[in-house]
């Protein structure tokens, strides 16, 4: 929507103030200012509001607008009068106006920073969350506009706007002043409304999502006539998992007299359908869909799977075409899976939707599964499949214009059916929100991410995403952080899943290792060792071990408090005629559960050899079955491996399907519960209960477990301080001057700040760094011996002689630095022998600076990435870390927290803790440090770039010897703005 020629030219019409939003109910809107264009649209929704709402708005009966108010709603300078609208179809459903006011309430001017605001909303949209998230914005474009203050009048009856103000989270005041109660709002945001925001987006998104995997009617658009074909084999599988809603199948191609298909009814339209579709399946070619997003958007559907390609994938028209697409289908208040998607499934049993190309349908189950890649999400469910692992929700989001792993991690985080979420990731979107989202939701539910296209160097086709300058390997550490799990592969991913899906979290990193194998038992314990486990040694069953042996001795492992996980090693058994036997794997199944089941809840994971049908028998879950006599606990012991028969007492379906246990659902849980395995304890004298039985997943290598068991313990490490945060010490502010740092950062940027920014000079950012209690040693410049010789007078000696050149900065290996110079013979000579080895010294632009005390040289840096935001990084000073790539990293604002981990998680930690008899750093004063980086550029964000090297860390103290700071206009944040869909 663009201004006509009455706008005011001073004030263009602000595009920037368009945006898309989920309401409340899991639909869409277009929020937008409003123009002169506008008059009829407002005229036919005054018309739709009901005379009560009207009242309520001018405190009047008021039936219809005049041809002056419309003026007047329609007319805004977008500065002191603004005017926004919610739409849907291209209707007004909503409206909200401010107007400008002084002290006395008259119409004002900037700098007046108070206004009016009035809200509107059609009655059959009330109760969709629409004047709230209006107010979000309408808050939004004030504070640009420098309003810093609203004021409304509201009649004590209109509850429901009363409401909307009390809810928002803002400061505000109340009073009842002649029949009305005035509300003064403070339009700073503040922590309550920040969380009062990212509440109602949690909640609106998640509803969005479960408008999409559990609809209670679905048509699938493009069914073809004949057997095959994308639509006919969504059809197909749609009725074969037993989708409990009703299922149409569309085609504009179908005769006028056919009534199914497959047994399904079978129209030309949606229209055709005459009854309420909430989901619709799109498998018609690209050219064809905008006229099927039509017929849905008009006849009520509520959301689309795209399965169709040729779009962004398809290069430059695709992509126009996919952003139209998104357009057309959020104008009705749709979301999208897609386009080029590959479907979904959602396995609860109330559901049993399977809206996909899967040619096997996962069992249920407690992992969620995301993925944006069709051809990975494929190979997924196969692996799944012969694991026996189930899912509760599968999506492959194709091209993800819409719909993306940030709504279902929304989702997820209060799903009662998914205990575990799956995400392979090409691309990051909104990698801020993503990160929020993800720690927010790994504080009750693991995450598992694995990102392609890591290393490419650009991004996936289809996917828009913001530029990130920051290498993988700290996204990874910002992932980390967040308490995601990053695996590299999607072998390792599904190996990560089963265990955290089906094994209690790890108390701590001492793993007990026990099998039939000595050799096996020993790969286990090195491969413990490589993934920085405390493996105890491995207990040799020996290759006689019956399946009584494996229960006895996993029971004790679980029973013995220095033990905080099991892995066990199982080859098959070798008979009196020395072949190898490898047809017990249901009974020794069976006895590895039934210890589990009955000891402490410890993680098990089984690492076995080619014995027929383990792996399947323990991924076979039970409930409250009864127990089989061979896993009983005071059952006789197993028969020997060599002497059982053939026809064996406990087939692998008495495991997989109790008989006594109720078919349906899951029952409910609040997320994370079941990261700590049930027990029924009892007591003297109680009857026992019956043992859970759960799946113990099985690996074919011991590298595959441990490394899925080593991502648990770290996982169930960082739960565990995630459940006590962090904080920034309080000392902390009575050294920082924050109100002069921005008073010289605007000095410095000037009125007109260059939108590249602009690098400090030295004794710049020493100034401003020194207001954030930071303090840089002084230097001297030295253009010539005699300088330098006064220099040294000045700072006292020893002194150090640097050149600060850029090719030579901190390059001590290239002889630029010299130290120790203890007097002016040895600083001459110093000075020659530099400028004779590397140049002139107007080339090397040479300083002097006092010595430091003896410590240990490390960098310090904060930049502000584009995509991921303000990152604090650390790591010792010099080339070898920069090679190998030891940095550490965190997002800014950093914690005590963060910064301890910060400086103990690179490899060369060792060296600031006493390695090899030295004397321990002052590790205090280092977080210190980092912490005052962090409020720096987290207090200011227009400081793009800090970095202090080197940073001599002593015993006692540090020094910071080297700094640099760049400075430019602040990008934007709009992870604090208010809530809005990204833009494609």
């Amino acid at each position: 929507m663009q201004p006509t020629p009455e706008q005011s030219p001073h004030h263009a019409y602000p595009d920037h103030w368009e945006a898309d939003v989920v309401l409340r109910d899991g639909g869409t809107a277009r929020i937008r200012p409003i123009t002169t264009d506008d008059a009829e649209r407002l005229v036919s929704f005054y018309e739709q509001v009901s005379d009560e709402s009207k009242y309520y708005r001018f405190f009047a009966p008021y039936p219809r607008l005049s041809a002056k108010d419309v003026h007047r709603f329609t007319h805004h300078d977008y500065v002191d009068r603004v005017g926004l609208a919610v739409t849907v179809g291209g209707e007004f459903i909503a409206t909200v106006r401010y107007d400008r006011i002084d002290a006395t309430g008259r119409p004002a001017s900037a700098p007046a920073d108070e206004a009016e605001v009035a809200f509107l909303v059609q009655d059959a949209h009330q109760g969709r969350g629409v004047a709230s998230a209006l107010l979000e914005h309408i808050a939004a474009v004030a504070r640009e506009r420098g309003i810093r203050r609203f004021a409304a009048e509201v009649l004590p009856a209109n509850n429901k706007m009363i409401k909307v103000f009390r809810d928002a989270g803002y400061t505000q005041q109340r009073s009842f002043e002649d029949g009305a109660v005035h509300l003064t709002l403070d339009l700073e945001p503040t922590a309550e409304s920040l969380a009062v925001q990212r509440a109602r987006e949690q909640r609106a998104e998640a509803r969005s999502v479960q408008r999409l995997i559990a609809p209670g009617s679905v048509a699938v658009i493009g069914t073809g006539r004949n057997p095959g074909g994308v639509g006919r084999t969504v059809l197909r599988n749609l009725l074969a998992a037993g989708f409990t809603g009703r299922t149409y199948a569309v085609n504009s191609a179908f005769a006028a007299d056919q009534a199914t298909i497959d047994g399904v009814p079978a129209h030309r339209s949606i229209g055709e359908i005459g009854e309420p579709v909430d989901l619709a399946v799109v498998a018609v070619p690209a050219d064809r869909v905008p006229e099927a997003v039509t017929d849905c958007g008009e006849h009520g559907v509520q959301g689309l799977v795209v399965l169709s390609a040729g779009y962004a994938e398809w290069g430059a028209e695709g992509r126009e075409r996919q952003r139209e697409l998104v357009r057309q289908a959020r104008s009705y208040g749709m979301r999208i899976i897609g386009p080029n998607a590959f479907g979904v499934i959602n396995n609860s049993d109330a559901v049993r939707l399977n809206a996909s190309l899967a040619p096997e349908s996962p069992a249920p189950g407690r992992i969620g599964l995301f993925t944006q890649s069709g051809a990975i999400g494929i190979a997924l469910l196969s692996g799944l499949y012969r694991r026996g692992a189930g899912l509760s929700t599968f999506i492959s989001a194709g091209n993800r214009a819409d719909i993306s792993g940030n709504d279902f991690l929304q989702y997820w985080y209060e799903d009662p059916d998914t205990d575990v979420a799956l995400l392979y990731l090409e691309s990051l979107g909104n990698p801020r929100k993503f990160t929020r989202l993800a720690r927010r939701t790994a504080a009750v539910k693991p995450v598992v991410v694995v990102k392609g296209a890591r290393h490419s160097g650009s991004t996936p086709p289809g996917h828009a995403v913001p530029v990130s300058r920051i290498p993988d390997a700290t996204v990874s550490a910002l992932m980390r952080q967040a308490g995601v799990i990053r695996v590299d592969t999607v072998t390792e991913m599904v190996d990560a899943g089963l265990l955290l899906a089906d094994q209690p979290l790890p108390a701590g990193p001492r793993i007990a290792i026990l099998g039939n194998s000595e050799s096996l038992g020993l790969l286990t314990y090195d491969a413990c060792l490589a993934e920085g486990l405390r493996p105890r040694p491995p207990r040799d069953l020996t290759t006689a071990a019956t399946p009584q042996n494996f229960r006895d001795a996993l029971a004790e492992a679980l029973a013995d408090s220095n033990c905080d996980a099991v892995v066990v090693t199982a080859i098959p058994w070798v008979g009196e005629n020395g072949e190898a036997e490898s047809g017990d794997g249901e009974v020794l199944a069976a006895a590895l559960r039934t210890a589990a089941a009955s000891g402490p809840a410890k993680p098990v994971a089984v690492v076995h050899v080619e014995i027929g049908g383990l792996a399947e028998a323990l991924a076979a879950a039970t409930s409250t079955a009864a127990v089989p006599p061979v896993a009983r606990a005071s059952a006789p012991a197993a028969p020997d491996a060599s002497t059982a028969p053939a026809d064996r007492a406990v087939p692998p379906t008495a495991l997989a399907a109790p008989s006594t246990a109720p078919a349906g659902p899951p029952t409910p849980t609040t997320p994370g519960d079941h990261l700590t395995r049930q027990r029924s304890d009892t007591g003297p004298g109680d009857t026992p209960a019956v043992p859970t039985l759960g799946r113990i997943p099985a690996y074919p290598a011991a590298e595959r477990a441990v490394r899925a068991l080593a991502e648990a313990v770290k996982y169930a490490q960082w739960r565990r301080q995630a459940a006590v945060p962090g904080k920034v010490p309080e000392f902390l502010d009575d050294t920082i001057d924050e109100a002069g740092a921005a008073a010289r950062i605007d000095a410095l940027l000037g009125p007109d700040p260059d939108p590249r920014g602009r690098s400090l000079g030295h004794d710049e950012a020493c100034e401003l760094l020194g207001r954030y209690g930071i303090t840089v040693r002084p230097t001297l410049p030295a253009p010539d011996p005699d300088a330098a010789v006064a220099a040294a007078a000045r700072l006292g000696y020893p002194v150090a002689l640097k050149t600060t050149a850029p090719h030579l900065r901190h390059r001590a290996d290239l002889g630029g630095v010299r130290l120790d110079l203890a007097n002016e013979a040895a600083l001459r000579r110093a000075y020659g022998e530099l400028t004779d080895l590397l140049g002139k010294p107007t080339e090397l632009q040479p300083v002097v600076q006092s010595m430091a005390p003896r410590g240990v040289d490390t960098v310090v840096r904060a930049t502000i990435d584009p995509a991921a935001g303000a990152v604090l990084s650390f790591g010792l000073a010099g080339a070898p870390s920069e090679l190998l790539g030891d940095t550490a990293h965190r997002l800014v604002p950093a914690t005590d927290r963060d910064a301890a981990e910060l400086i103990r998680s690179i490899r060369a930690a060792p060296v600031l803790f006493g390695w090899r008899g030295s004397a321990p750093v002052d590790s205090a004063a280092l977080e210190e440090l980092l912490l005052r980086v962090s409020r720096l550029v987290d207090d200011h964000p227009e400081v793009v770039s800090v970095a202090l090297e080197p940073v001599v860390v002593a015993t006692q103290g540090l020094t910071v010897l080297g700094a640099s700071v760049r400075l430019a206009p602040p990008p934007a944040r709009t992870d604090l703005g208010p809530r809005r869909l990204s833009n494609y």
